[in-house]
């Protein structure tokens, strides 16, 4: 929904402008945690514009009570000379994740592996409404990056290594957070701009050396495709371009996104960016509103008050930020809707939105391989499961999920794995969690393996934290060699935030399924293990063979012609295929 210019509501706007004080102005551009970075009285005598919600004290122990803390924040808001209300942010990047019970959906990858325009902005209207039930008005979703190594740990964020299908994913996703049924929503969030997921290495916030050329063709058309959409808001990254921080690349953020692109809304820093990347510089090149986080409020107030002052900012530069943040409060309807809606709360994870993450799952599930119909589970089968990701929520949902970096353990409202394959079983099923029962009676082992739970830079593979592999853990290689050593067929279930190198794991399991990371509704791979759909997912990147092949910049089969993957963007296997039992 492309916004049509309000002249009523730029009137307002301009008519506030006129009234504001420096001060006033700048605390429009300032962006605060609910906790730590403030007191209460912070909200009046700092003018803050709009608060944050992320990993740290949660607002309260239920949704009515999250709505209640937001509601005072407003209140004090309101109680400012000018009454300008808040804006309430938070990372909804699969569900409304920071809220343990709402609906959690695939992370970006897997439905990038569905491929469903339709689904997916199903999937972004029901984030909307939990969003909203528990208080936010604002959600940083959804990740546009084009990933071009899975080095990077970020890669589930994103919906895919083609341009083409991130950037109509990115224009259903914009469409189902900001519209629902001809409502608003909530702001939506395309980030980060621009190269985060093409760094060199897959370095979380590292050096992109693409060319501008290159940047243009392959990563610029979602954010585009954004603006067209109407897209209230636009982060920045925390990688480096041309010898500079993103954050301060003028000619990139203003020049080519709010002067050649036409973007109007917001843009946005990340997480402390006034202290990392130049203070006043970032605001010069065209940052709107500043996370002021971890102690950085009161640097940034008082550095871009002397920077207007002393002449180097631009006084006009204020303006523009604070005109692009009172035209989407004045868009989304907060001076006449400033508090939460009751109302929503009974919706947060009911059965109709699980059933749509359900189907999420179920579309996202790609088969890379089914030998002698190890696929479908027969339901009179005499079925063992096995590892510990089979029967965990958090483990199967990845990051952002609860907290910032996952969970390890269930969480309210979820169906795992091995629940639904117990739902829809006829027979007996047995757990092996550890993969070292003596269980051989058995028709089939189900394996469920993958990656630990993990979130930006602590994901990287080569990265500062060093923490993960490109392979599979010595520990649940064991669990498939447990089972295939004693001859009985195996179905593998990978869980993971990005292609891994499991090609011996592949060669030697009967059947061997991509499940991505699918959020709460476990027992949606399930449905597809039984055959009660059929898989339709199709790779949303190329599959890499070996490890030997990740010595360039970027992943190897990326731009290697040289290099071919193990299996190509877009390939899949269903149960229909031809060369089912090859």
């Amino acid at each position: 929904m492309k916004f049509k210019l309000d002249p009523v509501a730029d009137e307002k706007i301009e008519r506030l402008l006129s009234q504001m004080t420096l001060e006033e102005k700048i605390g429009q551009m300032s962006q605060v945690r609910h906790f730590d970075d403030i007191s209460p009285e912070d909200i009046q005598t700092k003018f803050i514009g709009s608060v944050i919600h992320t990993q740290g004290p949660v607002p309260g122990k239920n949704a009515e009570e999250w709505q209640e803390k937001f509601t005072e924040l407003q209140k004090q808001a309101l109680s400012t000379r000018l009454q300008i209300p808040l804006l309430f942010g938070v990372d909804a990047v699969h569900g409304q994740n920071t809220y343990e019970g709402a609906t959690i959906f695939p992370h970006n990858i897997g439905l990038g592996a569905a491929g469903n325009l339709d689904l997916v902005e199903q999937a972004a209207a029901i984030t909307a409404i939990e969003s909203k039930a528990t208080g936010f008005n604002w959600v940083f979703s959804p990740c546009v990056a084009i990933p071009m190594n899975e080095k990077w740990g970020r890669v589930y964020e994103a919906f895919s290594e083609s341009t083409e299908l991130t950037t109509k994913l990115t224009e259903a996703s914009i469409k189902g957070h900001q519209e629902k049924n001809g409502n608003m929503g909530v702001m939506a969030t395309a980030k980060h701009f621009i190269g985060d997921g093409a760094t060199d290495f897959g370095k979380e916030g590292g050096i992109t050396s693409l060319s501008r050329e290159e940047i243009i063709e392959r990563l610029l058309p979602p954010y585009q495709a954004a603006v067209d959409s109407g897209v209230a808001s636009i982060m920045v990254s925390f990688n480096s371009l041309d010898g500079q921080p993103m954050h301060a690349h003028k000619e990139l953020i203003t020049d080519l996104l709010k002067v050649q692109l036409g973007f109007d809304g917001i843009v946005v820093s990340d997480w402390k960016a006034y202290s990392r990347f130049g203070q006043n510089d970032i605001i010069k090149a065209g940052i709107d509103m500043v996370m002021a986080v971890d102690g950085d409020l009161d640097g940034f107030q008082e550095g871009v008050k002397n920077g207007v002052l002393d002449g180097s900012i631009p006084e006009e530069r204020i303006n523009d930020a604070v005109r692009r943040i009172l035209r989407q409060k004045f868009r989304f309807g907060l001076f006449e809707n400033p508090f939460p809606d009751k109302s929503l709360v009974n919706q947060i994870g009911i059965p109709e939105h699980r059933a749509v993450a359900r189907q999420a799952v179920r579309e996202s599930l790609v088969l890379l391989k089914n030998k002698n119909q190890a696929l479908p589970l027969k339901p009179n089968s005499k079925i063992v499961v096995v590892g510990p990701f089979a029967n965990n929520s958090g483990l199967q949902s990845g990051g952002w999920t609860v907290n910032w970096q996952g969970t390890t353990e269930n969480y309210q409202g979820a169906t795992t794995l091995l629940e639904g394959i117990q739902k829809f079983s006829q027979s007996e099923v047995k757990y092996d969690a550890e993969g070292k029962a003596d269980i051989e009676d058995v028709d089939v082992a189900v394996i469920v393996v993958g990656e630990n739970p993990y979130a930006e830079f602590f994901g990287d593979i080569d990265g500062e934290m060093n923490l993960f592999q490109l392979t599979l853990t010595e520990e649940h290689q064991n669990l498939i060699n447990a089972y295939t050593e004693k001859g009985i067929k195996t179905v593998v279930v990978l869980i993971s935030g990005r292609p891994l190198v499991v090609t011996p794991q592949i060669e030697q399991s009967d059947a061997f399924v991509a499940a991505w990371l699918p959020g709460s509704e476990g027992d949606g791979v399930a449905e597809v293990l039984f055959g009660l759909f059929d898989f339709k997912g199709k790779l949303p990147h190329s599959w890499p063979k070996s490890v030997e092949d990740f010595q360039g910049k970027f992943g190897p089969n990326f731009w290697e012609e040289s290099i071919q993957p193990l299996f190509p963007l877009g390939f899949g296997l269903t149960y229909q295929a031809e060369n089912l039992n090859e």
